[in-house]
């Protein structure tokens, strides 16, 4: 009975002697499924030193070493390289990750691919896997695409090979409203991310090219049928070994939103102030140049606003005061803020105007300005003045006044301090207002002691008497305080024009 052929054995000295030494792992099975050889770059990236660490068949591989698809999923028995070399299939690249099991430190990512070298009649002789640790690239493309997907600046990747999005972070999808999988494997034609932009052709010469994009405004379209103004930049990168295009967005909306606002609120401050009734003006703080005036500024002072803008008040001479101005000028530059400053303001026409002047500090296109209103209170000081000069003619001849009218006449002319009541001649007793009559027609003491009847000593307790219910302290201005109320105008008695003392108790009802 004749016995099966044996499979000559093959040497195979010589292909280990040129393996050895290449930086890829080279691993020699044989057709029965034996792991015969590998070199020590093999034996590295499966951190193993000697061949029968392998396993020595792909049983024994596979209970050794936990390969799984970069998605995660674990291989089947029949999916692991090495089983599938054995079974005589050629394959290039498949990419695993290597884990062994109860060693979690141990983690590889390889590259494979496989070779049949068969002998002169065709039969396979040595099965060959090829594998390459590419841990370090995928690791980074890892920490990369960490990176991208954490990154809130929005950014898509499109392959240049295609011009298809492979990659879109969350940034992008929340400014857009795209879900992923409505971005991820369109075309830049479909989806056009340089939309609206005035370089848009230079831009699709550049991505073209792989060349780098520089920023420019775009419109970029979003899931609800609307736009968003962006800024868009594209720049190169190679995502596993394929050049791509990142291009990355900074949503201008929020900030034109925000000039619109600002431009809304500029408009409303140039209408209100150009339309405000009393004199405004809107100048710089560092050398109060006049910036801007209104209407009623033009019509107050006969300057046309031409003749002011770009000059101070100063070089117009608009101020009578140069040092009252310069006093509110540095109480605006100390406080920012003054109210009521009185002074007096010269027009155009040379006339002068009474103003009370307040300013508030602000800040227009980032220049530190001041806000000035003016109100002009000429013909209220005018009244005022008319109304004082009618007192004191009216006050000549006091004789048919009421006593009442007399005091509130007085009372205009000269208010009594703030928190402090107001004495009236009521207050005082018929000898307190006989004494104050002989006061004002100019009677010392020792006269009046005579006149009355009286001790001097008893003129004097009646003089102080009357100065503190009075609220003086010398007899000039008791004096005063007395003709303001109609006393002292002649030689009569002070008695002869007060009330009775019947009338002062109705008076203080």
């Amino acid at each position: 009975m004749d016995s099966a052929p044996t499979r000559p054995q093959v040497d195979r000295r010589q292909l280990q002697q040129i393996v050895a030494g290449l930086t890829e792992g080279i691993a020699l099975v044989d057709p029965d499924g034996s792991i015969v050889w590998a070199n020590e770059t093999a034996l590295s990236i499966h951190g193993v030193e000697a061949v029968a660490d392998l396993g020595g068949n792909a049983e024994d591989f596979q209970k050794r070493f936990t390969l799984k698809y970069r998605n995660n999923h674990a291989l089947e028995p029949d999916q692991y390289p090495l089983a599938r070399v054995i079974a005589g299939e050629v394959f290039h690249d498949v990419i695993v990750e290597v884990t062994k099991p109860g060693d979690d430190a141990f983690r590889h990512v390889h590259q494979i691919r496989s070779l049949v070298l068969a002998d002169a009649a065709g039969e396979p002789q040595s099965l060959v896997l090829v594998i390459q640790d590419v841990t370090e690239r995928f690791t980074a493309e890892e920490r990369f695409e960490r990176t991208f997907n954490a990154n809130p600046a929005p950014a898509v990747i499109c392959r240049l090979s295609d011009l298809r999005y492979v990659k879109v972070n969350q940034g992008f999808l929340e400014m857009t409203g795209y879900a992923r999988d409505e971005v991820i494997g369109r075309s830049a034609y479909e989806f056009d991310v340089l939309g609206g932009s005035e370089k848009r052709a230079q831009a699709i010469e550049y991505l073209n090219q792989g060349r780098t994009i520089p920023q420019m405004e775009s419109v970029l379209r979003i899931a609800d049928g609307g736009s968003k103004f962006t800024i868009v930049a594209g720049q190169p990168i190679e995502i596993g070994d394929e050049n791509c295009m990142l291009f990355t967005f900074m949503d201008l909306e929020p900030r034109r939103k925000a000039e619109a606002a600002l431009r809304q609120t500029e408009e409303r401050f140039s209408k209100a102030f150009r339309l405000a009734p009393v004199p405004m003006t809107v100048s710089s703080l560092d050398d109060l140049q006049f910036l801007d005036v209104n209407d009623a500024f033009v019509s107050t002072t006969g300057y046309a606003a031409e003749e002011v803008i770009a000059r101070d008040s100063a070089s117009l001479g608009l101020w009578m005061d140069s040092a009252a101005f310069e006093h509110f000028r540095h109480t605006v530059e100390s406080t920012s803020s003054v109210r009521n400053i009185e002074m007096k303001l010269r027009t155009k026409n040379r006339d002068t105007l009474d103003c009370l002047i307040s300013a508030e500090t602000l800040t227009i296109h980032e220049r530190r300005c001041v806000l000035c209103v003016l109100q002009d209170i000429t013909e209220r000081k005018r009244s005022e003045g008319e109304l004082i000069a009618a007192i004191e003619t009216v006050m000549q001849d006091t004789s048919w006044f009421s006593r009442t009218v007399i005091e509130k006449l007085a009372e205009i002319r000269h208010p009594a301090p703030e928190g402090k009541a107001s004495a009236a001649l009521a207050d005082l007793s018929p000898r307190e207002l006989d004494v104050l009559g002989l006061i004002c027609q100019g009677n010392s003491d020792a006269e009046i002691a005579e006149r009355l009847h009286l001790s001097r000593n008893t003129i004097r307790n009646y003089v102080a008497a009357i100065y503190s219910k009075i609220g003086v302290n010398r007899r000039s201005a008791a004096v005063i305080w007395a003709r303001d109320r109609g006393i002292g105008h002649d030689a009569r008695s002070a008695t002869a024009i007060a009330p009775r003392r019947g009338q002062r108790r109705l008076a203080r009802r």
